[in-house]
């Protein structure tokens, strides 16, 4: 049956179109226009020559939509919105990370005018080191917020009080969205009215999950009024509206927002929502077989919503309940998979196959999940990735948009019941241009139903990979010792 095209806005019908093959469109750092001296000295000692195509792309663009400072003169025009579409894996946080540092660099008053929000611990703190490598030495001051330090501990690293009022320690913010409506509501003197870019990061998540009411509170924040000595009413901000002769006469900071995700929402009442200013849209998310002969592109194939990074394979084994765990250890032991992260559908049910692995026996396996404290997921990564551990068994929340370096395979012990999980989850291998297998075991009565949500979003190069039982068989004995090991220790 025909589906119903909804009416798409002019900016994500026709958005820029980003290359996405990424090995073959490196742009050295020094071909990408407008780029600080200083900041194109730390790119090289952090051994990045090239940039990916997305950051070639999209860090002119915030460069230049800047390009006045972060003030706005008479003249000057409010900046685009930027959305950006891209694969996991394909240097998103570098494009945001180096056109803020620079267009902030030369900032006198420390103010917050950068505000990242992510939806997790670990991305905050992945965004935060980024940070943190490029202000380094610059002055400018980055604060994380994710509720790992105590409220008040937060509130001391977010501003000081002095006998004049308070002032900010922090010039770019990197938070979780329920930490950060805590601050704006309970702590004082903690002002968002000169903030300048607001990042959203895993956008379609936080615009899904309840986090909407969170952006809303930031622009909220961001046009209050301040209510202290009228000098400030300079600098007063007024919500966008049409342009007056009053609105006009004094210089203001514009808001602007810059959206990041690899499943970007195409649904125009969502991104309604979030209220956006002309926005302009670049995205790796598209179909290559309609070209015409001089290279550009005619109208897209609606079907592809979703890009998969280029080095990755997929395959999929059917399989019943009673097979699944046979499987895995099959897949470790007798073929010597490596570096393999394992995606559960829940934390129960990855803590109890981490036992069963344990109690198996040969193979090296850590769980990855919110019960356990940050500290000790930052150890298991760390091992993970210096090969420590073979099998790293995970949830969804946890592994999201995390870039854990080196994962040869992603074994999805549960399918996923969202394509969205599946993009994000296979996307954990395959990254920045490397190879990468993703298996999916699928119970036979799932079957249909993921082959039709991978076929609907346009992927179609999955193979079908059965194991035979026969090669499950010597595993059997030793597996169910292992079963009533585990029976003793729930017990």
């Amino acid at each position: 049956s025909p589906q119903v095209q909804p009416f798409l806005p002019q900016w994500l019908a026709q958005p820029k179109l980003v290359q996405k093959r990424i090995k073959d469109n490196l742009v050295p750092i020094r071909d990408v226009p407008g780029i600080h001296p200083r900041l194109l000295k730390k790119l090289q000692m952090n051994g990045i020559e090239s940039f990916f195509p997305v950051q070639a792309e999209v860090i002119p663009a915030i460069l230049q939509s800047a390009s006045n400072g972060y003030l706005m003169g008479q003249g000057g025009y409010r900046p685009k919105d930027i959305c950006v579409s891209a694969p996991t894996g394909s240097g998103k946080t570098l494009s945001f990370v180096i056109p803020i540092v620079q267009v902030l660099l030369d900032r006198v008053v420390c103010q917050v005018r950068a505000l990242v929000v992510l939806p997790t611990k670990e991305l905050a703190q992945q965004v935060s080191k980024v940070f943190n490598i490029y202000t380094d030495g610059t002055g400018l001051k980055v604060v994380l917020i994710t509720g790992q330090k105590s409220f008040a501990k937060e509130q001391e690293m977010l501003v000081q009080k002095k006998v004049t009022g308070y002032c900010s320690l922090a010039d770019i913010i990197v938070a979780t969205p329920g930490r950060l409506t805590d601050h704006i509501s309970q702590t004082p003197g903690f002002s968002l009215t000169q903030l300048r870019f607001l990042i959203v990061d895993e956008a379609d998540r936080m615009i899904d999950d309840m986090h909407q009411n969170c952006l809303n509170q930031i622009v909220k924040a961001a046009f209050q009024v301040e209510n202290d000595s009228g000098s400030n009413m300079l600098f007063q901000r007024t919500k966008p509206g049409p342009i007056t002769a009053a609105s006009s006469c004094y210089p203001q900071i514009p808001l602007q927002k810059l959206l990041f995700s690899a499943t970007l929402t195409q649904d125009p009442e969502k991104l309604q929502q979030l209220d956006l200013f002309q926005p302009r849209l670049f995205t790796s998310v598209y179909s290559e077989k309609k070209t015409l002969g001089d290279g550009a592109e005619t109208e897209q194939d609606t079907n592809k919503k979703y890009t998969l990074p280029e080095g990755l394979s997929q395959c999929y084994v059917p399989c019943d309940l009673n097979s699944k765990p046979l499987l895995l250890l099959h897949f470790m032991l007798t073929m010597k998979f490596t570096r393999v992260l394992c995606f559960t559908n829940s934390r129960e049910a990855s803590h109890r196959l981490f036992l069963l692995v344990q109690a198996f026996g040969g193979i090296t396996v850590a769980e990855f999940s919110s019960r356990l404290p940050p500290n000790e997921r930052q150890r298991t990564m760390k091992e993970f990735e210096q090969g420590k551990i073979q099998l790293l068994i995970s949830t969804d929340a946890t592994a999201r948009g995390i870039d854990i370096k080196g994962v040869n395979y992603v074994i999805n012990y549960d399918a996923p019941q969202f394509i969205r999980t599946y993009i994000h989850r296979v996307g954990r291998t395959a990254r920045a241009g490397k190879a990468g297998i993703a298996f999916s075991l699928v119970l036979r009565i799932q079957e249909r139903r993921f082959l039709r949500m991978l076929k609907d979003a346009g992927i179609q190069d999955i193979q079908k990979h059965p194991v035979k039982g026969n090669s499950l068989k010597p595993l059997v004995q030793q597996y169910e010792g292992a079963l009533c090991k585990l029976e003793k220790t729930v017990k």
